[in-house]
């Protein structure tokens, strides 16, 4: 069993199974091996639940254990932590029943987790005036409002297309400024180990990268409004995609230490320019499959990576060299997740083989949480 004693280890495990079990759902319900009676086609729920059931508990996750080691106050624990999984539930058993209940009856009960959280997390974190955790609340904040307007959406329309975009937006633009922590992660490796290639920093590109990504973003989630010329909104995918490819380049990610957190924090940032130049070829070639990838490109492969090498890092033995090191089994956790995000990507633009593809992407994706839960549920076992 589970001890509460640390909202770290009880809350991170959690989190992995609850990506796990949602993509084990999900799955067999898309490819039409099994029916649920929902208010939900597949697709809608699918997003629903990993951007706004699953994404809220990491980012509970990170504000619980890392804003407590920054403020110095005792991690949720106990009966405080029981709580907010249970009201966690609350919301996933008003999805599953959405086909029973009033559309505002659904909203209310999905919006009861991240709507609490946002009140815990902002009592430990506001007074303290903290950046870092202040950036987490406002990611937080931003995925309650693009949960909102998901439910308008569907039942105003019948699908989300903003509320969904808001909310990979928000979620890429994190990951994005997560990227930040490689050079410091490679400079405290060499500090822990041997001499290592300096990364190169560059404030102008880093700036440039972030703000042409976050102006092409926005464009993103306007571009079935036909407010901005699709060649116009190409260009700016193209330029961010180009530059973020720029920024991570001068971080040298071919000389990280081979199996090290740098390393893999390298590999899940390249699926952030890769996602944008998909989302460039959608919008100048007209194909919308290439959104499709680009979509799973920056969720499934960018922040589902980060994801995975946050929750490994606070995991990991604090200020050691195995909080940088990574075991076999820890490089297969990231290996797993990086060839869950490339079939999903090829499932999209090779519609003929999705039989196949889906269920390859999701196997991998379960079997990357899975053995996070394995690897490092010991310490909380």
């Amino acid at each position: 069993m589970l001890h509460t004693g640390s909202g770290c280890d009880s809350f991170l495990l959690f989190t992995a199974f609850c990506a796990a079990t949602l993509v084990a759902v999900w799955v067999p319900w898309f490819l039409g091996l099994i029916g649920l009676e929902m208010a939900f086609s597949p697709s809608s729920w699918h997003a629903h639940e990993l951007l706004f059931g699953f994404m809220p508990v990491i980012v509970g996750g990170l504000l619980l254990t890392a804003a407590g080691n920054r403020t110095g106050r005792r991690p949720l624990a106990a009966w405080p932590l029981a709580a907010l999984i249970a009201i966690w539930f609350v919301g996933r058993l008003g999805m599953a029943g959405s086909a029973a209940l009033e559309p505002l009856a659904v909203a209310l009960l999905a919006l009861l987790f991240p709507v609490t959280l946002l009140a815990v997390a902002g009592r430990k974190c506001v007074p303290t005036e903290n950046g870092r955790n202040l950036t987490i609340l406002t990611v937080l904040a931003v995925l309650v409002g693009a949960q909102s307007l998901f439910h308008w959406e569907q039942w105003r329309f019948g699908r989300s297309v903003h509320g969904t975009s808001l909310a990979v937006a928000v979620l890429l633009t994190w990951t994005m400024l997560g990227g930040g922590i490689i050079p410091r992660l490679a400079g405290n490796w060499r500090k822990a180990c041997v001499a290592s290639p300096r990364h190169v920093r560059s404030t102008l590109i880093n700036r440039v990268a972030m703000g042409l990504g976050l102006l092409a973003l926005a464009t993103w989630i306007l571009r079935e409004d036909g407010v901005l010329d699709e060649r116009l909104t190409g260009a700016l995918l193209l330029a961010a995609g180009l530059t973020q490819a720029v920024r991570l380049a001068r971080w040298r990610p071919h000389r990280a230490p081979s199996g090290l957190s740098v390393f893999v924090l390298h590999v899940a940032h390249t699926f952030i320019p890769a996602g944008f130049l998909l989302a460039a070829w959608a919008s100048l070639g007209g194909d919308t499959a290439f959104n499709t990838a680009a979509l799973h490109a920056w969720t499934t492969g960018a922040v589902g990576s980060m994801t995975l090498a946050v929750m490994i890092t606070l995991s990991a033995p604090a200020h050691t060299r195995h909080a940088l090191t990574a075991s076999r089994l820890t490089t297969g956790i990231h290996l797993a997740v990086a060839a869950a995000a490339c079939a999903r990507i090829a499932a999209s633009l090779d519609p003929q083989h999705t039989m196949l593809l889906i269920p390859l992407a999701g196997a991998l994706w379960i079997a990357a949480f899975l053995m996070f839960a394995l690897v490092y549920g010991r310490n909380s076992a």
